[in-house]
C-alpha cells in the first residue's frame, strides 16, 4: 500500500513538472545569476571607507542590543519584577496579560528615567548632532547621567562585591569604578529591592490564602480548591485599597 502511494505521488510530481516545462518558452536563454559585490571599498587606498562602514557595523551592533541596554541600565528590571509578583499574588493566571505589564512596565520606566534621559539629550545627544562635539566626548557626557543613576541605587555591599571580584585596587572615588562593574552590581541591587517590594505585597494574599483555607477545612470541604474561592476575595480586596495606585506610588517613590 505504502509502495502504490509513493508511486501515486512520483507519477504527480512528474507530471507537475511536465506542465512546467510545457510552460516555458522553446529556447528560454540562461538563467541569469546577478553579480552581487560585497565591498567596503579600497581601504588600502581611503581607509575612511573602512572607518565608516566599522561606525555602521558598531551602530547596527548597539541598535541590537539596545533592548538589553533598555532593560539592564534603566528601572525597567525592578518595575516588570514587581508587577509580576502583583500577579502571581492575586493568582488570575495570565490577568493582567503579559502585552499589558511589559506596556505598563515601559512607560513607568520612561517617567522614571525621564529626568536622565533629558540629562543625556541637553548634554551629549544635541551637541553631538549639531557638530559641536565628538563622538568620544558624547559618549562620555551622555553615560555620566546613567552612571549618576545607577550609583544612586546600587547598594554598597553590592558594589563592594563586584569591586572585589574584578580584582581591582580600592577605588577612591565612584569615577574610578568602570561601567562592566557597576552594571552588575546595579542589576544585582534591583534585583534585591523588587524581591522585597515583592514580598511584602504577597504578604497580605497569603493571609487570605490562609484564612480561606482554614474555613474550608473546618467546614470540612477540603476537596474544594481554597485557590478558587480565595481569589474574588483577593481581587475584592485589591480592587477596595486601590492597589494599582499604592504600588505605582511606591515604585515610583523607591527611585526618589
Amino acid at each position: 500500500m505504502n509502495k502504490l502511494r509513493s508511486n501515486y505521488i512520483l507519477i504527480l510530481f512528474l507530471a507537475v513538472f511536465a506542465v512546467l516545462a510545457a510552460a516555458l518558452p522553446v529556447q528560454a536563454e540562461p538563467l541569469q545569476i546577478p553579480n552581487i559585490n560585497l565591498q567596503v571599498g579600497d581601504a588600502a587606498n581611503n581607509p575612511e571607507n573602512l572607518s565608516n562602514a566599522l561606525q555602521i557595523i558598531i551602530l547596527l551592533t548597539i541598535l541590537s542590543l539596545a533592548p538589553a541596554i533598555m532593560i539592564m541600565l534603566t528601572s525597567f528590571t525592578r518595575i516588570i519584577i514587581v508587577l509580576g509578583f502583583i500577579r502571581s499574588s492575586l493568582a488570575t493566571q495570565q490577568m493582567p496579560p503579559n502585552q499589558v505589564l511589559i506596556g505598563l512596565a515601559l512607560f513607568l520606566t520612561f517617567f522614571v528615567m525621564a529626568p536622565t534621559f533629558q540629562q543625556v539629550n541637553s548634554q551629549a545627544l544635541q551637541p553631538y548632532l549639531n557638530g559641536k562635539i565628538s563622538q568620544e566626548t558624547a559618549y562620555d557626557r551622555g553615560i555620566k547621567p546613567l552612571r549618576q543613576f545607577m550609583f544612586k541605587q546600587t547598594r554598597e555591599k553590592d558594589l563592594a562585591l563586584m569591586v572585589k571580584l574584578s580584582h581591582r585596587a580600592r577605588p577612591r572615588n565612584f569615577s574610578d569604578i568602570p561601567n562592566y562593574v557597576l552594571i552588575p552590581a546595579f542589576i544585582i541591587s534591583e534585583l534585591k529591592t523588587a524581591f522585597q517590594i515583592g514580598f511584602i505585597i504577597f504578604v497580605p494574599f497569603l493571609v487570605i490564602d490562609m484564612v480561606i483555607a482554614s474555613a474550608l477545612m473546618s467546614m470540612g470541604m477540603m476537596m474544594l480548591p481554597p485557590m478558587m474561592i480565595s481569589l474574588p476575595f483577593k481581587i475584592l480586596l485589591f480592587v477596595l485599597v486601590d492597589g494599582w495606585n499604592l504600588v505605582i506610588q511606591s515604585l515610583i517613590l523607591s527611585f526618589k
